[in-house]
């Protein structure tokens, strides 16, 4: 007799397809994508077209001069000697004295608003000094001129009084004698340093203070529950947090201070020398330089003002990169402790 065996097939299980999680953008997004791209390469184009154009102008002054452009005081193109060591050190001093007065006159500003007065006081102070910025250089340059500068010189007079021993501090003749009249601190870099910190003091105060706000409310608490009184827990807290941001702001307010033109031309008697006492009459910056000569300049003197503005175009661009990458660093916050 036989015996048919049939085999059952089992199917093999069937395995699920994971439901992929990536999702179609819709036609706003495809837009708005497309929006910032184009707008932040319109940026970069812009910019990198200044520096083309500024290099092709100033080609042929470079060529000419070669290196020693950046160690020659003189301003005679004319002649062929020409070079922004004067100008270029009266554009970092007038920048550092600017930072030395903005950077404690920001920070207090900013943990004023970010800390201190009630949150109904806080957005009128922060709209003050925001509108701040929108003063134009002209009325700060008069408001030097006619005003500052009267009520500084006798403040230069003290300080050249009783730390002139100070080389920086000094205001001598060429024999070295000590000048006390009130005609040589006149047009100072000290004077144009003070107005050039009025106004980069927003753009310090507004980084810092956007840095401050950041701080972890939690570790806020945490310092105040254990005892800390309020300005404990802003030197342990608050501070450490915005560390980057005091960084940030101040590199930028640099880059603003190193381009400031109108206000500095104003204020200042040009010279082409390098000057270290920054309480003396004259002083001189690139910026300055250019809007003097540029009317009145011959077309190789043009290009040697390009030249001129090559140089501080580049080192603004340092500058302002440096603190674009610092500020973004510190929005994580891994500078709190």
């Amino acid at each position: 007799m036989t015996t048919d065996s049939v085999t059952e097939v089992i199917p093999a299980p069937t395995v699920p397809t994971p439901r992929p999680l990536t999702s179609r953008p819709v036609q706003a997004d495809r837009i708005f994508r497309a929006v910032c791209y184009t707008a932040g390469g319109v940026t970069v184009a812009i910019m990198l077209a200044v520096g083309v154009f500024l290099s092709g102008r100033a080609g042929e002054a470079l060529a000419r001069s070669g290196p020693a452009f950046l160690w020659t005081q003189e301003w005679s193109p004319e002649t062929g000697e020409f070079g922004i060591a004067a100008v270029l050190f009266g554009t970092v001093t007038i920048a550092l004295i600017a930072l030395t007065i903005a950077v404690p006159l920001s920070l207090s500003t900013a943990l004023l608003i970010s800390e201190v007065v009630p949150g109904s006081v806080r957005p009128l102070l922060i709209s003050l000094v925001d509108l701040m910025a929108a003063v134009p250089s002209v009325v700060f340059g008069l408001w030097g001129v006619f005003f500052l500068q009267s009520n500084v010189i006798p403040i230069s007079q003290w300080i050249s009084t009783y730390f002139g021993w100070i080389p920086l501090f000094a205001v001598t003749d060429d024999t070295g004698a000590r000048i006390t009249d009130a005609g040589a601190f006149t047009s100072s870099a000290f004077i144009a340093g003070i107005v050039v910190s009025l106004m980069i003091v927003p753009t310090q105060t507004s980084v810092m203070r956007e840095a401050f706000s950041q701080a972890p409310l939690g570790e806020r608490e945490g310092a105040l529950a254990l005892g800390s009184t309020r300005w404990g827990m802003i030197r342990t807290v608050v501070l450490p947090f915005g560390r980057g941001g005091i960084i940030g702001g101040t590199m930028l307010a640099l880059g603003r201070a190193l381009g400031e033109t109108i206000a500095v031309v104003m204020i200042i008697s040009p010279i082409f020398s390098i000057n270290p006492q920054v309480l003396k009459t004259g002083t001189n910056s690139v910026s300055a330089l250019i809007a003097l000569r540029y009317g009145e300049a011959s077309q190789f003197g043009l290009s040697a003002l390009m030249a001129a503005g090559l140089v501080l175009f580049i080192i603004t661009l340092i500058v302002n990169f440096t603190a674009s990458t610092i500020v973004a660093r510190s929005r994580s916050g891994a500078e709190s402790n």
